[in-house]
């Protein structure tokens, strides 16, 4: 039975094909994406999941933003912004900014690069099958932007009662959401199987 290939915007079952060595495949109803060029490089996954594990401990490690008001300073973290949306009982957005900003994107990184790294050595990591799927389940709790956009947006509204400081820890996190985008564009689940098929050869 030859392998087959759901589109994901509409449903539509493809004939898997093997992945073209440029460009993609696209559904033939709808036209979305169904298959990205794999020649794809491990080592440049690993770099760049390195990279963002660096950025994301800097995320964590220096304020985000920096507010003067009226001659005091005030400074907060990412886990810090948490802290202060529990103290103020909103339990369940704490939580949340938790979840999507610390948590999600640290487990999917670390997930990738101990899927990763055995497979350079054509080795296999133990419970590979597990860590796979809950890669896959983590990407979908990790939204590093939309937690940007809405301090962006907030910043912009207090900039008119208070002077701000952007701090270290928010230009990381620009650079850790364009580090998981890039990321996620090279390792789809179809090419970490392919890579995990070549390491078996």
């Amino acid at each position: 039975m030859s392998p087959v290939i759901l589109c994901p915007s509409c449903d539509l079952v493809h004939r898997g094909t093997k992945a073209p060595e440029q460009g993609r495949t696209q559904c033939a109803r709808c036209r979305a994406p169904l298959q990205r060029a794999g020649g794809a490089a491990l080592d440049t996954a690993i770099a760049l999941a390195a990279c963002a594990l660096v950025l994301l401990f800097l995320s964590n490690a220096y304020p985000l933003v920096e507010m003067h008001v009226n001659g005091s300073t005030r400074e907060t973290t990412l886990i810090g912004a948490a802290l202060g949306l529990h103290a103020q009982n909103f339990d369940t957005l704490a939580a949340l900014v938790l979840l999507t900003t610390v948590i999600a994107p640290l487990l999917q990184i670390t997930a990738l690069l101990y899927l990763l790294l055995p497979l350079r050595r054509h080795r296999h990591a133990r419970g590979e099958q597990t860590v796979f799927r809950l890669l896959t389940r983590v990407r979908q709790w990790s939204f590093t932007e939309v937690f940007l956009l809405g301090v962006l947006a907030a910043l912009v509204r207090l900039s008119t009662y208070t002077y701000i400081v952007t701090g270290i820890s928010l230009w990381s996190c620009v650079l850790l959401m364009l580090c998981l985008s890039a990321l996620a564009g090279i390792t789809s689940p179809e090419q970490i199987w392919r890579w995990i098929e070549r390491s078996r050869t």
